[in-house]
């Protein structure tokens, strides 16, 4: 990869793995987008960034997204990231394809979206029952909580996808073959050839 790149999607798709092997294998800074999003929650909430607003979770996410695209081309903009020519990698949940063409853009920035929208929300309930465990947040909630944010989790997941084909972006299901999806993605976006190489043409511009 020759940018800095944002691993975006649902929540147990797999952005934080992905994120953190980019970072420990190939040196990218890694930037976890939703802590400070949490970090805003509790001590700006007069920015409106709110995770558990009474209001649809779609809502919820359409209103995160359009605040912080702005203010991830802020922070980028704001020159930091330059000094030591560093790449960086970010993963966050509350980030729509629309919001990242419209105010991110792809001049320093790659983006991949990793999401479950081939499953029913009954089938996502039952695969996060047969991987959780103690590491992770979703383990401490009751099976009526899960199945409420795997329906929303499905969701959000076809919005995304609706978004990433309007917009040509890559996107990657993750519900099924997850370790394989990560070696794809490894293999055609990590390790891809330069633009410079024949064998670039032949990249999808989208794994489905």
């Amino acid at each position: 990869m020759n940018k800095n790149i944002i691993i975006a999607g649902v929540p147990r798709a797999g952005k934080s793995t992905i994120s953190h092997i980019l970072s420990k294998k190939y040196g990218y800074q890694h930037i976890s987008m939703d802590s400070i999003i949490a970090g805003f929650e509790k001590i700006f909430p007069e920015t409106g960034i709110n995770t558990y607003a009474e209001m649809p979770s779609f809502e919820i996410m359409k209103n995160i997204s359009n605040k912080i695209s702005k203010f991830i081309s802020a922070m980028y903009k704001s020159g930091e990231y330059d000094e030591f020519n560093e790449k960086i990698v970010i993963d966050i949940y509350q980030l729509l394809p629309d919001d990242y063409v419209k105010n991110i853009g792809n001049e320093n920035f790659e983006i991949y979206y990793f999401i479950t929208s081939n499953v029913t929300a009954e089938e996502r309930f039952q695969i996060l029952k047969e991987n959780d465990n103690k590491n992770d947040y979703t383990y401490y909630y009751s099976d009526e909580e899960n199945r409420e944010n795997c329906f929303n989790i499905v969701e959000q997941s076809k919005i995304i996808k609706g978004q990433c084909v309007k917009n040509n972006l890559p996107y990657f299901e993750t519900a099924k073959n997850r370790e394989q999806i990560f070696e794809e993605f490894i293999r055609l976006y990590v390790l891809k050839p330069t633009l410079s190489s024949p064998a670039a043409s032949s990249i999808p511009s989208a794994v489905i």
